[in-house]
């Protein structure tokens, strides 16, 4: 049976072909799915974690006690989950453990561009890389059968257009591997020094025989067409670099760490011109010009950015008359802060304020941009609670009461708390304002620790804010609803002034999170009233436009949050009379 599969959901099938019976991750695009379409598989115990370094130790926890485990993650999360990783390459695992992660090149919803590559290298562990759905799929049960052969965790390296793309995949049955005995082993497990010394040269040692391994495994694998142009790629540049040239001579890297140098050596001397053709870092080019090898690379293909079609055929082909920028004179669309999102009264109210804002990941980071310009700063994942202080450090506590760190309920969870502590405990004065909209929103709306639900949706406890913070040392902690702009201002202004730490919670359910009822009404704009100051269009809202002279609702997007009607000096503004 074949089923047209999303590469995503074709990991989660492969992880339940393969066995898997422990899956974890955080949420973050593009890897979100994986983890998803795993939850609708009874036989796997999946869980979302606080972080990815949370959900990576849960993975090798469950990997040294005997379960295949598959953790997935996107490829900022690695960075979070860098410790663990580098210490569990040296003590290895027992049954099978994938991690799965997934690159953005261009960065379409990422702070950065990374090659997970560079942190195989690192690691000294395998990775694998797909090009399409079945392979997805294919590459679990091989990575798990590389983990168990070899005793290391393996890497299964997705990006963008794989994780999101479809493709056929034949359907498998279920190999029920079963729970292996539980590995009892203090002198490998333990990562002291007397026993990771030891484990450092097994390293290297197994290092050796994957190498041997990268040469006869089936996915690195030499298509010989016409010698006169070879093309060296992986993933889904593969795709790219068939649909132009079939008839050129392909080494298609399956396993992209480590590399097959054999093979290499082999298909270069069997073809006139080279070329090397990966997306993001020149990582294989770089390994073959240390083999003394000339091959082209990236020198003529873009270091950053997705690679495409069009950017080879201009290479190849030298068709570039007929290659056109992508989407070239038509509209751009930025991506804006949603119809009645919880998060625009609170910015609101900060621009209002002028205070400096250290901002965070997540869908109000949009807050940063026209017309709010509420954030001066965003850089990874918790960070704006640590940067508040920070500031607070380099300029002191005037600058303090001038300044706040925002920050989501989850990006709380997953690093936020740490730094909130950190301010109690440093005796700072810093003002932290979590927007609690009852859901992970910016990744397709999951469960965190402040729902009350856990992924496969079972009741859960609450984590509540307010007594968290009262356990630290935090003696001022408000609640505040996200709607109501006057309260906002007047607490926001009374904890920024306080000479202590403060916490504030703004209230309100993501407005598309389902089973939420509003009970919201319409807009619109009277006429009579409305004098042009343009003023309602400073909170953002999509719904709201200007047509020359006044201002109008479009009715079809209003939910009806009362936030234009609040900040309207003029009566303009008004509930919709139905007729």
């Amino acid at each position: 049976m074949k089923k047209l599969m999303l590469g995503n959901e074709a990991v989660a099938r492969g992880a339940y072909e393969a066995g898997v019976l422990v899956a974890t991750a955080y949420p973050g695009t593009p890897s979100t799915e994986v983890t998803e379409y795993i939850a609708n598989y009874s036989d796997i115990k999946s869980q979302w974690s606080v972080n990815e370094k949370v959900a990576l130790e849960v993975g090798i926890g469950s990997a040294i006690a005997g379960a295949r485990t598959v953790v997935s993650m996107k490829h900022v999360g690695l960075n979070v989950a860098a410790d663990p990783l580098m210490t569990v390459s040296y003590t290895g695992i027992n049954a099978g453990l994938l991690i799965v992660v997934a690159d953005d090149p261009s960065m379409h919803s990422s702070q950065n561009e990374q090659d997970t590559r560079y942190y195989g290298i690192f690691a000294k562990i395998p990775v694998l890389e797909p090009s399409n759905s079945q392979e997805c799929k294919d590459y679990v049960k091989l990575g798990l059968e590389i983990s168990e052969k070899y005793d290391t965790p393996v890497i299964l390296r997705l990006g963008t257009r794989v994780s999101h793309s479809q493709s056929l995949v034949e359907l498998k049955e279920r190999n029920e591997v079963g729970l292996k005995s539980y590995d009892y082993n203090p002198s490998k497990y333990i990562s002291a020094p007397i026993n990771m010394r030891k484990r450092r040269v097994l390293v290297d040692e197994r290092l050796l025989n994957l190498e041997k391994e990268a040469e006869s495994i089936s996915i690195n694998e030499i298509e010989y067409n016409s010698k006169k142009i070879g093309i060296i790629t992986s993933g889904v540049a593969y795709n790219y670099a068939k649909d132009v040239v079939l008839d050129a001579s392909f080494l298609k890297l399956g396993m992209t760490y480590p590399l097959p140098t054999n093979k290499i050596a082999e298909f270069i001397n069997s073809c006139d011109t080279v070329y090397v053709f990966e997306e993001l870092e020149p990582i294989t080019e770089q390994k073959i010009r240390s083999m003394g090898y000339n091959v082209i690379g990236k020198e003529v293909f873009p270091i950053s950015g997705e690679l495409s079609c069009e950017i080879l055929r201009k290479v190849l082909l030298n068709e570039i008359k007929e290659v056109l920028p992508p989407f070239e004179g038509l509209p751009q669309r930025p991506p804006v802060l949603c119809p009645g999102c919880h998060h625009r009264g609170p910015f609101y109210i900060l621009k209002k304020l002028k205070l400096h804002v250290a901002g965070d990941i997540g869908c109000y980071t949009l807050g940063g941009f026209a017309p709010l310009n509420a954030i001066d700063t965003t850089i990874c994942m918790g960070a704006s609670v640590g940067m508040a202080h920070g500031f607070e450090q380099a300029r002191g506590i005037d600058f303090a009461k001038k300044s706040v760190a925002v920050i989501g309920d989850s990006t709380f969870w997953h690093s936020g708390v740490s730094g909130l502590i950190d301010i109690v405990y440093n005796k700072g004065h810093s003002t932290v304002i979590i927007l609690d909209n009852s859901v992970t929103a910016m990744t397709g709306h999951q469960e965190n620790p402040s729902t009350g639900k856990t992924l496969s949706g079972e009741d859960t406890p609450v984590i509540d804010f307010e007594a968290l913070g009262k356990s630290i040392g935090i003696r001022r902690t408000r609640v505040v609803d996200a709607y109501d702009l006057m309260e906002l201002e007047k607490v926001i202004k009374e904890e920024t002034n306080a000479e202590e730490p403060s916490l504030i919670i703004t209230k309100r359910p993501c407005i598309l999170k389902k089973g939420i009822k509003f009970d919201f009404k319409t807009y619109v704009i009277d006429e009579n009233n409305c004098n042009g100051c343009k003023l309602c269009l400073k909170i953002g809202c999509p719904a709201i436009s200007f047509d020359g002279k006044i201002a109008r609702i479009n009715t079809a997007l209003c939910v009806g949050c009362g936030l234009c009607k609040d900040v309207c000096k003029f009566s303009a503004i008004d509930i919709e009379v139905k007729q």
